[in-house]
C-alpha cells in the first residue's frame, strides 16, 4: 500500500509502507535518513560558467544535479540549481591547459566532508565557514563525463599527436624551434614577416627585382 495522499503544495517524504514493518526496517530507514544528508559525488549538467576561455583565474560553474530525488513511492523531484562550484583546470603555478566548461557540459561534483566557503573566498587556508558537513553547497566541478564527439582537440596515440581545430591555430612565444630529423610539409603557404613592409613569402618571392634590389640573391620585401 503506498503512502496516504497529501494535500497540495506539500511533498512526501522518503518513508515508504515497508519502513516500519520490522524493526530491523524501522532502523535501517533512520541510518537511512542520516545517509541521506551526506552529499558525496553525482553526475551534473553545467548551466552558467563565469569565464568564456579568457586569460583569467580559474572560475566557477552552476550546475543542474541530473539524478533526481525520490520519495519513498518513487515520485521524482528534481534538484535545485548549485551554484559557486570550483571547477578543474591543469595548472602548475603560472602554467595552465586553459579549458573552461560551457553550458551544457556534462561532468561530476564532489561535496566536500566541512564547509569550503571561506577558502574559495581567500584561496588560502581557513576555518570551516560553518559546522555544515558533506553539504550540497560546498561541491567541485570535475567536467568532461558523457559529452559529445569533439571537433576541436589534441589526440595522442601509438602513431603520433594529433592537433585539430576548424579555427584558427595560434602559437605565441618569443623563439620557436621546431626539432625534426624528418620534413616538414606545408599545404598553405609560409610567410616571413607577416603584415610588414619586409613580408617575404616562401613560395612566390622574387630575386632581383627593382632598383635596390638589383643583382642581389635576397628576396624582394613585398613578394
Amino acid at each position: 500500500m503506498a503512502n496516504p495522499p497529501l494535500s497540495p503544495g506539500n511533498y512526501a517524504g522518503t518513508r515508504s509502507n515497508l519502513s516500519e514493518s520490522s524493526d530491523f526496517n524501522a532502523i535501517s530507514f533512520v541510518v537511512q535518513q542520516i545517509l541521506n544528508k551526506a552529499a558525496t559525488t553525482t553526475l551534473v549538467q553545467v548551466t552558467k560558467v563565469n569565464n568564456a576561455g579568457g586569460i583569467s583565474p580559474v572560475g566557477f560553474v552552476s550546475v543542474q544535479p541530473l539524478v533526481n530525488q525520490i520519495d519513498g513511492d518513487g515520485n521524482p523531484t528534481p534538484h535545485g540549481i548549485i551554484h559557486h562550484l570550483p571547477y578543474l583546470r591543469l595548472q602548475g603555478g603560472a602554467s595552465a591547459i586553459i579549458l573552461d566548461p560551457v553550458v551544457g557540459d556534462i561532468g561530476m561534483a564532489s561535496f566536500a566532508s566541512h564547509d569550503i566557503s571561506s577558502v574559495k573566498a581567500t584561496g588560502k587556508q581557513a576555518n570551516p565557514g560553518s559546522r555544515r558537513r558533506f553539504d550540497w553547497a560546498d561541491g567541485l566541478y570535475h567536467g568532461g563525463m558523457l559529452n559529445g564527439v569533439p571537433t576541436q582537440y589534441i589526440a595522442f596515440s601509438a602513431t603520433g599527436v594529433a592537433i585539430v581545430t576548424p579555427q584558427k591555430l595560434t602559437i605565441q612565444a618569443q623563439n620557436i624551434i621546431l626539432d625534426s630529423t624528418g620534413n616538414l610539409a606545408v599545404t598553405g603557404e609560409v610567410v616571413r614577416g607577416a603584415t610588414t613592409g619586409d613580408q617575404v613569402t616562401l613560395g612566390a618571392h622574387k630575386h632581383g627585382t627593382g632598383t635596390a634590389a638589383a643583382g642581389t640573391s635576397v628576396p624582394t620585401p613585398g613578394t
